[in-house]
């Protein structure tokens, strides 16, 4: 056995566009790195100077400009370990590349370029990069390494392509989001590229926060002999070390700490926490306010933003009406109370009152209906905007992806927000996750979660009054907005076909809604926004078959 290497995987959170910020962190990391961890080299992942997706600022000269500063920094200031990064290379609007670096000491060793540019779901590469075709192998104190990045591990031209030109271990850069399952997927098809070439590969991926793109971290390493030999923990930003040594046979042999899997749920509340934190920090707000309604979406709300900023920069107002019970005006307070917000109660009975005199000469002879219920949400919506503004907090939207499917949602009232931690949640997972979170500490009041769901903008109101039950919605917005299944396909799984019609025509009759919604956090495979675009506009309708 030949002497060890220390390979450090460098599971950062960077800033898009702040390539000045991402290069300190670097250089920061590098240097810890090396200092205390004795590292030979630092794996970091894609567009690690930009972070991960830049999108159009990809069309701007100046970006490359700060790359190319940025690179030439790295240079002069990384000394003594070797550091492995993303950028984009090339120029704009022509060539431009999905690159990886190896810088030692000054130098650049090597260059990678992409070669598989994903453009589906939420990728959109194409528009952006060109392919690379050429492999990345260089060899650094006795090792032969191999480059890929991200998606090319998915395919098997990539890494096979690094082992024949003498890669002895790939080192594959990603910027992989989080949904649902994904962990497993990556671990699964990582071991089939080991298994066709027979060597070691380490997968590093950001972490943090983007829009609504969630970076989940978990790096791992997939031995020569298809092992899971290091895992870093999700969620969590820092540098997780790797032992390489070279075994008699000539094998490489890596080694590391293997953090155990977190839950599903645990996952996803983790998940949410780190969206909200870093789309609040990133953006640079002191604070947020949330509408607590004594309902499981606004407490859910409620719980994740105190998890991500803490008590003290989350405040709640509860805004009753007439239509409000008692034990929503209670359980809202009890749960300020146990979380430690500031809490207000502003009524909007005397607001709502002004609205329907000032219409009432325009209503004359019509009778009431959601219109009322309406007004009431956009009173809520103007005092929580008004908070906004006058103190520079985020209003935090509550609904949840259920309701934005159907529409069971109010423009301008209810949808008024910066943000919406629960836009890519079902109802039915809501419930779930409350009940986990209680599981850490009981901060939700077990009546919220077990009460029936009610907007309460009417006498006696509930959600299924409107609704099918959340637990058959749900099922049929799966198979609806996830799968793509037609009104036929629905049917023949055995459903009700008046009620499945009923809720495609809900769907799609309010995409308009959702193209006004704010951006919320991603967990699934099918989220409203980047992954599911339809048209506001459209003929395609379960009545509009060809004749």
């Amino acid at each position: 056995m030949v002497g060890s290497f220390c390979l450090v995987m460098g599971q950062l959170n960077p800033v898009v566009g702040d390539v000045s910020g991402n290069v300190k962190k670097i250089i920061d990391a590098a240097q810890h790195a090396r200092d205390v961890l004795n590292a030979d080299l630092v794996v970091f992942s894609e567009l690690t100077l930009t972070g991960y997706p830049p999108e159009d600022l990809l069309h701007r000269p100046g970006l490359m400009r700060r790359v190319e500063l940025g690179l030439e920094k790295l240079k002069r200031e990384v000394q003594g370990v070797a550091i492995l990064i993303g950028h984009p290379a090339g120029k704009v609007r022509e060539d431009l590349y999905n690159a990886a670096s190896v810088i030692v000491d000054g130098q650049c060793l090597v260059t990678y370029f992409k070669q598989y540019l994903p453009n589906y779901s939420v990728f959109d590469e194409e528009r952006y990069f060109v392919k690379g075709h050429i492999p990345g192998v260089f060899k650094y104190k006795g090792l032969q390494f191999g480059i890929t990045i991200c998606e090319d591990t998915w395919f098997t031209g990539p890494t096979s392509q690094a082992a024949d030109h003498g890669a002895e271990i790939i080192l594959n850069l990603n910027a992989s989001p989080y949904r649902q399952g994904k962990c497993q997927l990556r671990e699964l098809e990582v071991t089939q590229r080991v298994r066709e070439v027979g060597i070691p590969i380490v997968y590093v991926n950001q972490v943090g926060g983007q829009d609504e793109l969630v970076f989940d971290g978990g790096s791992f390493v997939i031995s020569g002999e298809g092992k899971k030999v290091a895992r870093a923990p999700a969620w969590q930003e820092g540098l997780y070390p790797l032992n390489v040594v070279r075994e008699h046979d000539g094998k490489l042999h890596v080694s590391g700490d293997v953090t155990a899997k977190e839950s599903d749920l645990e996952m996803v509340y983790r998940g949410l926490v780190l969206g909200l934190r870093d789309y609040i920090e990133k953006n640079h707000f002191p604070s947020v306010v949330i509408g607590l309604s004594g309902g499981i979406d606004s407490a859910m709300t409620l719980a994740l933003a105190v998890d991500a900023v803490g008590a003290d920069r989350v405040k709640t107002v509860m805004m009753p009406s007439k239509y409000t019970a008692q034990i929503s005006l209670d359980d809202a307070a009890e749960m300020a109370v146990r979380l430690g917000v500031a809490h207000s109660v502003i009524p909007i009975d005397s607001l709502f009152e002004q609205f329907n005199t000032s219409l009432a000469a325009h209503f004359i002879g019509l009778p009431v209906d959601t219109t009322e219920e309406n007004i009431q949400a956009r009173c809520r919506g103007v005092l929580l905007m008004a908070l906004s503004n006058k103190t520079g907090a985020m209003v935090l939207s509550t609904g949840n992806k259920s309701e934005m499917a159907v529409g069971y949602s109010t423009l301008y009232g209810d949808m008024a927000g910066g943000y919406s931690p629960l836009k890519d949640v079902y109802k039915t997972l809501v419930y779930r996750l409350a009940t986990y979170r209680n599981s850490l500490s009981e901060v939700i009041p077990t009546r919220i979660i077990t009460r029936p769901p009610s907007a309460e903008l009417a006498e006696q109101q509930l959600d299924q009054d409107s609704l099918p039950a959340y637990e058959v919605l749900d099922s049929l917005l799966e198979q609806y907005v996830a799968e793509d299944l037609c009104f036929e396909d629905m049917v023949a799984l055995g459903g009700d076909p008046e009620l499945i019609a009923r809720v495609i025509r809900m769907v799609d009759r309010n995409e308009y809604k959702r193209r006004q919604a704010p951006p919320g956090i991603r967990i699934t495979d099918r989220a409203f926004g980047r992954d599911r675009r339809y048209p506001i506009t459209s003929g395609y309708t379960i009545n509009s078959k060809m004749e």
